[in-house]
């Protein structure tokens, strides 16, 4: 929820993984003191891609109404990336400001 409006992180990871430079994309919610949460995704890039932030807001704004778009773009390896012993990513932990560091 994001200025009391929805926003489901499924439909902008859809639209991120459309994108021909992303990889995996994951999108959680960061605090924001103004809307309460923001959109932060969380973007692996194809191998020898160059994806900017400003291209993955761009996209976004394109592909979705603009209060979806993410205001917070990182990217990662995928390596980095928090996973059960599955494989699955571990969305909780990402919404963590300090994931990285785990």
């Amino acid at each position: 929820v994001s200025g009391g409006l929805n926003i489901y992180s499924k439909e902008v990871e859809d639209a991120l993984l459309a994108h021909p430079a992303v990889s995996e994309a994951y999108v959680v919610g960061a605090p924001d003191e103004e809307w309460g949460e923001s959109v932060k995704a969380i973007i692996v890039q194809r191998q020898n891609a160059n994806m900017s932030a400003e291209d993955a807001i761009a996209w976004c704004r394109e592909q979705l109404a603009s209060y979806k778009k993410p205001r917070i773009v990182e990217f990662v390896r995928s390596e980095e990336l928090p996973r059960t012993s599955l494989g699955k990513v571990v969305k909780r932990d990402l919404r963590a400001s300090d994931w990285r560091k785990r």
